[in-house]
């Protein structure tokens, strides 16, 4: 078994879960350390598959302890996923460049339109865990999951879901582009960029970061000129 794996393989193991257990509307799932060692992963995926399912409407979190504590189901996910699955299926024909367009609109619509601020939290528990990797692999594991928040921030969760199955997509080549290029330094840089100009409500200067990342992520398909097309007027 993978040391790390994508918050995406925790969702879906998350999803089975609710699935094999019978869980009902109104039913908790197990706390995070109980689901950290039946899916046997790290707390820190589990935390932001839970943080990603809840800014979905999958679930509802409620902190503290007692019986009132953890994560509440509060709708079924199996309809958006049998739609996500088609997604994702369309979208493993296309191109890269029109993969890497898509995400530069729907990333730039996101940090200019926010209006579910907790996704920040997404973000930056997302950046905790790229600073900590210990790979390439699993530094792209958590890059993808500080993406998915950039998607949630405008609160629109078919933007999240063309955003997820847009990831699934490219995982592979966002691996291989971050080994090639033997470095995380300067992603680093953009994704904190990106998070504290969100935080500032600097929406206009959060698309010309998010233009500028792409851009540095993918060289090769993008070109300086090409990611500024994407700039906002």
């Amino acid at each position: 078994m993978r040391k790390s794996r994508t918050f995406e393989d925790v969702i879906a193991q998350i999803e089975r879960r609710i699935a094999d257990d019978g869980l009902t509307v109104g039913d908790r799932l197990p706390g995070e350390r109980q689901l950290a060692e039946q899916l046997q992963v790290g707390r820190s995926s589990v935390r932001e598959a839970l943080r990603v399912l809840e800014t979905l409407g999958v679930i509802t979190s409620q902190a503290g302890r007692g019986p009132d504590a953890g994560a509440v189901l509060i709708s079924r996910p199996e309809s958006a996923l049998a739609d996500l699955l088609r997604l994702h299926l369309g979208t493993a024909s296309l191109a890269l460049p029109e993969v890497i367009d898509t995400r530069l609109m729907i990333e730039q619509w996101a940090v200019q339109h926010v209006d579910a601020p907790e996704a920040m939290e997404v973000m930056r528990s997302a950046l905790d865990s790229m600073e900590a990797a210990a790979s390439f692999e699993e530094f792209v594991d958590h890059d993808v999951t500080f993406h998915m928040g950039v998607a949630l921030l405008s609160g629109n969760r078919l933007l999240a879901a063309t955003m997820r199955a847009l990831r699934q997509t490219i995982h592979a080549y966002s691996v291989s582009a971050v080994r090639a290029a033997g470095r995380t330094d300067v992603l680093m840089a953009d994704h904190w960029r990106i998070y504290e100009l969100v935080g500032a409500r600097d929406g206009q200067g959060a698309a010309r970061a998010v233009a500028d990342h792409l851009a540095h992520a993918y060289p090769s398909l993008t070109g300086e000129g090409h990611a500024r097309s994407g700039d906002p007027a």
